[in-house]
């Protein structure tokens, strides 16, 4: 007990032992209480229980911290009264010490920074990754926080009065520790995951700078090409050349960093303003930022699309800069991305017509020889790029005579490249010139060099393909050439030549193909067994090409091709090439077509079974493309057993396939099969119930998806019991939680719905509906589009079963949809509404599409305008138009821009119905084009539009001639929005009134003194040219003749 009392002791705090003295009783009668904070701490050790405690107490704040005696003192004081010491000669704590870099993972002290280093120098810290610079930005963090509190932090905390602030001694030294920071490894030298926080970019050391006020922000990787801007210059003491190039650097800016509406009011700038620029302050700039290393390709589409706006403007002027844009936008044809390639053919195109051919042919002839394959590959797909914009006939001199050369091969192999880029580019546009051609490169396949006789061998293989069923006759000089290298040749040559002729076998007659078959046969399953896998492509292209080619027999297919193509290339390794894989599929699919499906099938069915579930998809696609093909009459009652039988084992054994050709291929198989699979369909509504109870999402995603696909097929054998039990077992699952199974769940049940109909349904409908309003508002998009859906089939067809407040709950949802990224849950919707309006009528659904027009949300106005079009449309306009326009008089832009929307899609719809109800919305039409916004008068111009294509010929002129001189004005307005919707409104109203009364307002303004007046009045004179040319004829004005040209129509006028 003394021992455990002693350490007692020993573990009381200052704060204890001053509630002892407190407590202790003393002689003298205690004065008022006083709180530990009214009086000055004094040194225990000249304090006994007896003496008198002091009038104040004085604080610890009020004493400098000294370095402790050597001789402990009476009392022990609290190690915070102390200024840290170096103690190295008392026992030593482990937490006391800085813990060192060690090369043990376990056992050891917490390794810290870099092995055998205290602190991590900066160069270390450089190195270090991110998680431990994230530990360092804590530590420095804390040192934040635990920094020593200054004279303010300490008045803020305790009182002002009845202290005093002493100096700090000048030998006082304070010993802070530097933190490093450090993770202790997990066994195993796992590192835990943390989290990341989002920081600013500063954090990262990326600092953004905007040049001005109107100027997007500058990365640090633009001040290279744009940090002129930061540079304020006085635009008096400016040249023009510098003006220009701070503006090109401006708009450039603005184009690649910018915003939407600064992007595009800056590329109108610049494409207006391309030959005020000028061509070389234009490209300077352009073409480096190109080039950047660190351009992101939406910045490379933005530029790429400045270039290919002002090389209209610049046309001829882009002559000296040709080959630096070539060597820029080349590149861009051998890119992955199919949209970067397609951008970068359209520049050369447009580059080419502004440049012409022979600057074209002069910038790119040094490149033809050029030692390096990508610049050759790049300058012959340049060159079928120019000859698709410029024409064919333009290039063959140049071609026959790249293609001839005696300098290098390297020429004659790029000339005949670019034979072969024609053909893959422009495909049959090449027919015309075919025998050219082919007489342009047929030297090729005699040539010294084998890389020039393999690309021969390619550009006459593109070419038959490109011109496939025609030109056979063109090929007649070069089928000796390639037959005699067949035997001459390996490898990727022998691949080469057998492509060639396997393209050109479809084009011969019968009696042809067939002999040129059964010739090269022997030469095309040799190389079934090769390894190389291009060739496997090949030649299942060439085994394709012969079979499908007209005068094979199927026996010569069966005896001599079937057995050993299922032997080489029906094995596991061929369904994971995808390339291989699809071919392969295809082959067999015309191999069935040529034999039947009898022998294709016995060899396929049994291989359903395999262990490899990507080799099984494959065997299944085939089966079902040969079915589907040619049907499952030739199908015996055995082969119809194993069928079903591996079709089941597969879908049972499909876990972790996301594909859906396993189902696809089920539906296509036993639509084919009919009422013949009336057995199978217990063994599979069996399977079906038990994977839908399944614990993986996956395999009740899967069942739900038969359903949909099955469904159909069961209600033709009759078993309707069967269904109508799967949709109580779907409706049961309606509240599950995995989207992508409550998705598949949703579309079974639509499958169920649409062919057992709405009165048989199980569960009924009534039951079914309420449960789904809920499920409207979850935001997964294949659950919405499967519900939305679901609900539109059952308000088409069975909306009597469900009250109307249940369809105005829908209706309230469904405006929420109106928001769906995907166009198909949109429009779904939007059909919806005109199902429910058809079902409880107009009115309620008409108010709450009404009141949705007053929404923010542009997307949102206006499939709301497209839903009361429908509206309109299925319960006829008299419903809709007189709320609709009592709906303009709200004084809000966008309620009124909707309302004229509406109408827009209103009368696109209605068509001729319009003639009812044209005299009563022209009042509206005429305020709206004339309002002051551009947007009231361009949606008014459309619908203008719509309605004089509706009413052509039902006797409205008089309405419509009234509504032209409202839209008339408009003809000089700039904005390209509001010009195009009138000059459509122009056409509408040409159609409907005739050329004849628009001639009359033409006439009056094609010879006007303004140039600006002129250029329109001659475009809506080439409209009613091109469109009524042979009508225009009799309004013509009549003039005199003079002596070069006689007017006089004559006879004419006796038949008007």
């Amino acid at each position: 007990m003394s021992g455990l009392g002693s350490e007692d002791r020993k573990r009381k705090s200052q704060w204890e032992e001053q509630a002892e003295e407190d407590n202790h009783p003393i002689n003298t009668p205690r004065q008022t209480k006083r709180s530990r904070w009214d009086q000055t701490p004094q040194n225990s050790s000249s304090q006994t229980p007896q003496s008198t405690p002091s009038v104040r107490k004085q604080s610890r704040w009020d004493q400098t911290p000294t370095a402790p005696s050597a001789t402990p003192s009476a009392q022990s004081k609290s190690r915070w009264d102390e200024t840290p010491v170096d103690t190295s000669g008392t026992k030593k704590s482990r937490w006391d010490e800085t813990p060192i870099g060690s090369t043990t993972t376990l056992g050891g002290a917490t390794p810290v920074g870099t092995s055998g280093m205290m602190t991590p120098t900066a160069a270390q810290l450089a190195q270090t990754n991110p998680e431990l610079y994230n530990q360092l930005k804590i530590e420095q963090d804390l040192d934040y926080r635990n920094r020593p509190l200054t004279d303010e932090d300490l008045d803020n905390m305790l009182p002002s009065d009845g202290y005093e602030i002493m100096e700090v001694p000048a030998s006082y030294i304070p010993k802070r520790t530097q933190h490093v920071p450090s993770s202790t490894p997990l066994p195993g030298g796992e590192t835990p995951y943390a989290m990341p926080e989002d920081r600013p970019m500063d954090a990262y050391g990326v600092q953004t700078i905007q040049p001005g006020p109107d100027m997007p922000e500058l990365k640090p990787e633009d001040m290279k090409y744009f940090g002129g801007l930061l540079e304020e210059k006085d635009e008096n003491v400016m040249t023009d050349e510098e003006k220009k190039e701070r503006k090109i650097m401006t708009l450039l800016l603005k184009i690649k960093n910018g915003t939407p509406p600064m992007r595009k009011l800056a590329l109108r700038y610049i494409t207006l303003h391309a030959r005020d620029l000028g061509a070389e302050p234009l490209f300077k700039q352009i073409l480096p930022l190109l080039m950047a290393p660190t351009l992101e390709d939406q910045e490379r589409h933005l530029l790429v699309k400045v270039i290919d706006r002002i090389l209209y403007k610049l046309d001829d002027l882009v002559r000296p800069f040709v080959r630096n844009i070539l060597m820029v936008i080349e590149p861009l044809l051998i890119e992955e991305d199919y949209f970067a390639r397609v951008e970068g053919r359209e520049i050369i195109s447009n580059l080419a017509k502004a440049a012409g051919l022979p600057t074209m042919i002069a910038t790119m002839r040094p490149n033809i020889d050029n030692h390096d394959d990508f610049v050759r590959n790049t300058t012959a797909r340049a060159f079928a790029v120019v000859a698709s914009a410029l024409g064919i006939p333009s290039l063959l001199p140049f071609l026959k005579a790249v293609c001839q050369s005696k300098k290098s091969w390297q020429a004659r192999h790029t000339g005949i490249k670019i034979v072969q880029q024609i053909a893959v580019l422009m495909g049959c546009a090449i027919l015309p010139h075919l025998r050219q051609l082919v007489e342009i490169v047929e030297q090729g396949l005699k040539d010294s060099e084998i890389k020039v006789k393999t690309m021969t061998a390619l550009a006459i293989a593109a070419l038959a393909e490109a011109s496939a069923p025609y030109g056979i006759e063109s090929f007649d000089t070069v089928l000796r050439p390639l037959w005699d290298g067949l035997k001459k040749h390996g490898g990727k040559s022998l691949a080469a030549f057998l492509k060639a002729i396997g393209f050109i076998i479809p084009l011969m007659d019968p009696i042809h193909a067939s002999h040129y078959t059964k010739t090269i046969m022997d030469v095309v399953i040799r190389q079934f067994s090769s390894p190389d896998e291009e060739m496997k492509k090949i030649v299942l292209k060439v085994v394709k090409q012969c079979v499908s080619a007209e005068g094979i027999e199927p026996n010569f297919v069966l005896t001599k091709i079937l057995q050993p193509f299922f032997a080489s290339f029906w094995i596991r390794r061929m369904a994971l090439e995808r390339r291989n894989y699809k071919q392969l599929v295809e082959t067999t699919i015309e191999i069935g077509v040529k034999v039947g499906t009898t022998p294709v099938l016995d060899r396929l069915v049994p291989l359903i079974k395999d262990e490899s579930e990507p080799f099984r998809r494959m065997v299944i696609e085939a089966t079902a493309g040969v079915i589907n093909k040619l049907g499952s009459a030739s199908i015996d009652h055995r082969q119809e057993e194993l069928l079903m039988d591996g079709l089941l084992y597969a879908f049972t054994e499909q876990v972790l396939d996301d594909s859906p050709i396993i189902l696809n291929s089920i539906q296509i198989i036993l639509n084919a099969l009919g009422t013949r699979c009336k057995p199978y369909l217990a063994q599979i509504a069996g399977i079906i119930s038990v994977r839908l109870n399944n614990k993986m999402a996956k395999v009740r995603q899967h069942a739900a998806d038969l359903i949909n696909r099955v469904a159909a097929v069961m209600n033709l054998c009759g078993e309707e019991s069967k269904m109508g039990h799967l949709g109580l077992i779907l409706y049961e699952y309606l509240g599950e939680e995995y989207p992508e199974v409550l998705g598949s769940i949703l579309g079974a049940l639509k499958g169920i719905v649409t062919v057992i109909g709405m009165d048989k349904m199980t569960p009924p409908i009534k039951d079914l509906l309420p449960r789904l309003t809920p499920i409207l508002k979850n935001r997964h998009e294949k659950v919405q589009e499967n519900c939305i859906e679901l609900v539109g089939r059952i308000a088409d067809r069975g909306s009597s079963h469900v009250p109307g407040k249940e369809w105005m709950r829908i209706c309230f949802e469904l405006l929420d949809l109106l928001k769906a990224h995907r166009k198909s849950i949109r429009r779904a919707a939007i059909n919806t509404f005109g199902y429910i309006a058809n079902a409880i009528g107009p009115s309620d659904v008409l108010a709450t599409l009404l009141n949705n027009l007053k929404v923010q949300e542009r997307q949102n106005r206006v499939c709301t305008t497209v839903a009361i079009a429908i509206v309109a449309d299925t319960c006829s306009p008299f419903t809709v138009l007189p709320a609709l326009m009592n709906e303009y008089r709200v004084p809000e832009l966008n309620v009124q821009n909707g309302v004229l929307k509406s109408m827009s899609f209103l009368f696109e719809y209605i068509g001729e119905m319009g003639k009812d109800y044209i005299y009563a919305v022209t009042p509206l039409l005429e305020d709206a084009l004339m309002d002051r916004d551009l947007v009231h008068r361009q949606t008014a111009c459309t619908v203008v539009k719509h309605m004089a294509l509706g009413v052509y010929g039902m006797n409205c002129e008089d309405a419509l001639v009234h509504l032209l001189n409202y839209v008339w004005p408009n003809v000089f307005e700039t904005s390209p929005h509001v010009i195009n919707a009138v000059m459509e409104a122009i056409e509408g109203l040409r159609v409907a009134l005739g050329p004849c009364i628009m001639m009359m307002y033409v006439l009056q303004g094609l010879y006007h003194p303004s140039r600006r007046v002129r250029n329109v009045y001659w475009k809506i004179y080439n409209i009613l040219y091109i469109g009524n040319q042979d009508a225009l004829t009799p309004v013509y004005p009549v003039l005199p003749n003079d002596p070069d040209n006689n007017y006089h129509r004559g006879e004419l006028f006796y038949c008007l």
